[in-house]
């Protein structure tokens, strides 16, 4: 029988007004609103506070419209660096909770919980708890959805705020939203509003009753799926956390199929991770002399440390024997894992590696040469090492690549 799914969709309310007056408190009870340039009678708002909502002022406005409804409004130039930044430490606070953490714009994101709420009370505890955290140590709000799918979750999210929790449950949720216009839900937008109104389809409650023939004749899968998320038959999963890439390095990461429970079965996910990452570096003619190993354990800590070698390498061999090294410091097999995550980093380009003096390497890169060209021409599942052929934990489909070279994400931001 498969789990129930119980899915977070955390919103953050007005985040770009928030965040302004996050930054400087002494705005905080003023209407404020993120606009363009002040001097240019064409600005718009961008984004406006609860307290200039109250007074009409709405995205889009000309800012000399808005100053008409609201003369006091407070407006502030954007810092979309800053906005970055806060997103950055509100994701990590959610990932304290759960691995599953799936980024929808800047300020949204769901959260599936279904495996780790044992650990921090009920689905209400912790949509609480991520309330007042975030409050309190960001000086910011959300509003909280909890639900059995990503499209409740989201559309509770939105159905009361700021600061607020909303539980749509496979036992409510047509009670609370069938009543609710097409537009409620993710993925309807007004275009396709207006053709399901010619079908005297108005409100959430007549497309889910609709006959399904029709809607997939008329709308094709766009509108069947549409059609399941409102009836409450959607298995859309939330994206792991660790999909998102490691900065500047080839990497590879996996949440295995079943809990590890020691180092012997370990290192077949270990080696199968390191013959990717090695295949990937030669594939782009790149050495690096720094691996990094992430584990995660079953009860959602962290285990992380890196290790620089003395001599650039692309070789399986030597990212394995390093991964294991590390991997004996920093776990004792007390707790079970399930993520582990390798990557290697300080990259450089092949050519330019250090030659063996005496050129001991060399049958081993030819051999590592024949390898890539038999799994180019055959697949990768032609040849693998031996050690990492246990299918009873890795899922090759889940596998999850991590090669990026994109600014780090920890710099900071002014």
């Amino acid at each position: 029988m498969q789990t129930k799914k119980i899915i977070l969709h955390c919103d953050v309310n007005n985040f770009f007004a928030s965040c302004e007056c996050a930054l400087n408190p002494s705005i905080k009870d003023q209407p404020v609103a993120v606009t363009g340039e002040v001097t240019k009678r064409n600005g718009i708002v961008l984004a406006k506070n609860e307290i200039a909502k109250r007074f009409g002022v709405k995205t889009g406005d000309v800012i000399f419209e808005a100053k008409r409804k609201c003369p006091d409004l407070v407006c502030v130039r954007p810092h979309h660096k800053i906005y970055e930044r806060y997103s950055r430490q509100i994701r990590a606070i959610y990932e304290e909770y759960t691995d599953k953490v799936e980024p929808f714009g800047i300020d949204e994101c769901w959260l599936d919980i279904t495996d780790t709420v044992k650990f921090f009370g009920s689905a209400l505890d912790v949509a609480n708890t991520l309330r007042e955290r975030i409050k309190k140590e960001i000086g910011v709000t959300i509003s909280v959805g909890i639900s059995f799918s990503k499209t409740f979750a989201k559309l509770g999210s939105d159905m009361k705020k700021p600061d607020a929790v909303t539980v749509l449950s496979k036992e409510n949720f047509k009670q609370k939203t069938y009543h609710l216009p097409l537009g409620s839900i993710i993925g309807i937008g007004k275009k396709l509003e207006t053709k399901l109104n010619k079908l005297n389809i108005f409100t959430l409650g007549d497309l889910a009753e609709y006959d399904e023939n029709i809607i997939k004749k008329k709308f094709g899968i766009v509108g069947e799926r549409l059609q399941k998320n409102v009836q409450g038959i959607d298995d859309d999963d939330v994206q792991n956390v660790d999909d998102r890439k490691i900065v500047k390095s080839v990497g590879n990461g996996t949440t295995t199929l079943v809990d590890v429970k020691n180092k012997k079965e370990l290192r077949s996910v270990v080696m199968f991770l390191c013959d990717e990452i090695a295949t990937r570096l030669r594939a782009k003619h790149l050495t690096g002399s720094t691996i990094s190993v992430s584990l995660r354990r079953n009860d959602l800590i962290w285990l992380s440390k890196s290790h620089t070698i003395l001599k650039n390498t692309n070789s399986a061999k030597d990212i394995y024997h390093t991964a294991m090294d590390i991997i004996d410091q920093i776990w004792n097999e007390v707790c079970p894992l399930r993520s582990i995550r390798i990557s290697v980093s300080n990259l450089d380009n092949d050519d330019m590696s250090q030659l063996d003096l005496f050129n001991t390497d060399r049958n081993r890169k030819n051999l590592e040469n024949a390898i890539d060209k038999i799994r180019q021409k055959y697949g990768y599942d032609s040849i693998r090492p031996l050690l990492s052929k246990d299918d009873r934990l890795i899922n090759s489909q889940a596998l999850r690549i991590e090669d990026d070279e994109n600014e780090n994400p920890d710099d900071d931001l002014s």
